[in-house]
């Protein structure tokens, strides 16, 4: 899965703040990282309030987001140089100070770049990836790829089966397939009650059709029939 580096500028408001967390839980869903989500949110949230409230409202901000090796990249960057996100012992009852100790708790590792005309505030958090255009979700996914790859070939699907197979066991199978492939469209950021209903829906009609088709040739057939025994002796 190819997961491309992204950057949106925005104004740094408080009602900024939502929009930029739909559209952080819309990419990591895009690259197949739906378990990422609330922390990457989190982050997100406090790192834009950090430079409402340190650097001011309004200030030009830049969201981005990156893949490092196999860890989720969260950069946001504000022009001010001078104030630098700070890591706080703050009270339990304390209404502020606590938003980089929760990023702190959050991400795997974070930091601050500073560049001559701005800031970087950046924070990475781990995934479950063997490399950075893998995905996750273990054998089942595999597997599924691996069949989706002879449909894509749109030729024909070549599989060994055994004679002894019973109807039961291979229900089980048939199962087992639906169920990788559901695994599979979770892991690269799919809806997987979506697909069913939209399989539903295609089998659904694929039946009526093979249906009305029966109907019709069997219709021909009685026809054909009554034909041949009004001209035959």
């Amino acid at each position: 899965m190819t997961r491309k580096p992204w950057e949106i500028p925005f104004l740094a408001e408080p009602e900024e703040v939502a929009a930029m967390r739909r559209i952080m839980r819309l990419h990591l869903n895009l690259w197949g990282l739906p378990e990422l989500v609330d922390a990457a949110q989190l982050c997100v949230s406090e790192l834009v309030a950090n430079v409402i409230t340190h650097v001011g409202p309004h200030t030009p901000t830049t969201l981005g987001l990156t893949m490092r090796d196999t860890h989720v990249r969260i950069e946001v960057s504000d022009p001010d140089t001078r104030a630098l996100p700070t890591l706080l012992a703050a009270e339990a009852d304390a209404e502020s100070g606590r938003g980089m100790a929760l990023l702190d708790a959050v991400a795997d590792r974070w930091g601050v770049i500073l560049r001559s005309d701005s800031k970087v505030t950046w924070c990475e958090l781990a995934t479950r990836l063997g490399s950075p255009t893998g995905h996750t979700g273990g054998l089942r996914v595999d597997r599924a790829e691996a069949l989706i790859g002879h449909y894509g070939e749109r030729g024909p699907l070549r599989l060994e089966v055994s004679s002894s197979l019973t109807v039961a066991v291979a229900e089980e199978a048939a199962i087992d397939v639906i169920a990788d492939l559901l695994h599979w469209l979770r892991a690269h950021g799919c809806d997987p009650d979506e697909a069913l209903d939209r399989a539903q829906e295609h089998f659904e009609v694929e039946v009526d059709e093979v249906g009305d088709r029966s109907a019709s040739a069997s219709g021909q057939q009685r026809l054909r029939d009554a034909r041949q025994d009004r001209w035959l002796p």
